[in-house]
């Protein structure tokens, strides 16, 4: 099967690198999409300076001809949605999100002051929280044909009870859905390694060809 005018951009998270989407983008060739998997110093900056210089990045190397879909993992789908509130991507085509905080996320509430918190997440780690006035909640509704996969499992005994239930270690299964978002699906996955989980890849192809999840 072949998608050759079809490209799918892939955003990785906070304090992670394009290598944890490798696999991701590895199946979406398989499949026959062109990919761009994106790297960006997500610790760096803050989310609108990164959201302007990543993406306006990889729209250039973008075949005009070419639909765009992306895939975002955490943080990166906030940087969509932060670039979609300054610029019209005309061709824009589908829209994945894994385990994006959408509505914020309470770990940064509850430990987002402290040092070590900042030494690890940077600026942008600061922007999710969940009051009114965090970034995420200053956004605007889902773009295009939206899916979001939210994950329900953690490992992790210190973030467990701070998240409201279920949840997938990091952000909640409430925070991750976006009003205007055309299919929402729940995995027995962990946010960190969600985009790695072959169920949640068969979902991601599956929404990209058709506009929905298999439910």
């Amino acid at each position: 099967m072949s998608h050759s005018n079809q490209t799918v951009i892939l955003l990785h998270g906070l304090a992670r690198s394009f290598r944890s989407m490798k696999k991701m983008a590895t199946a979406l060739e398989k499949e026959g999409y062109n990919t761009l998997n994106i790297a960006y110093p997500s610790t760096q900056k803050k989310i609108e300076e990164l959201a302007e210089s990543s993406i306006s990045l990889a729209l250039s190397q973008c075949d005009k001809e070419s639909t765009i879909h992306f895939v975002t993992h955490s943080m990166g789908g906030i940087l969509l949605r932060q670039y979609l509130q300054k610029h019209a991507i005309p061709n824009i085509g589908r829209v994945v999100m894994l385990g994006p905080p959408n509505n914020g996320s309470e770990i940064v509430d509850r430990i987002g002051h402290l040092s070590v918190f900042k030494w690890i997440n940077g600026p942008a780690g600061n922007q999710l929280g969940t009051d009114k006035n965090s970034l995420p909640n200053q956004l605007g509704t889902a773009p295009a044909n939206l899916g979001v996969i939210a994950g329900t499992r953690s490992f992790d005994p210190f973030f467990y009870s701070i998240l409201p239930k279920p949840h997938d270690g990091k952000v909640s299964v409430a925070s991750s859905k976006l009003d205007g978002m055309d299919d929402h699906i729940q995995l027995p996955t962990t946010h960190t390694f969600m985009m790695f989980n072959r169920h949640v890849i068969k979902q991601v192809l599956h929404f990209l060809k058709h506009g929905v999840f298999a439910h």
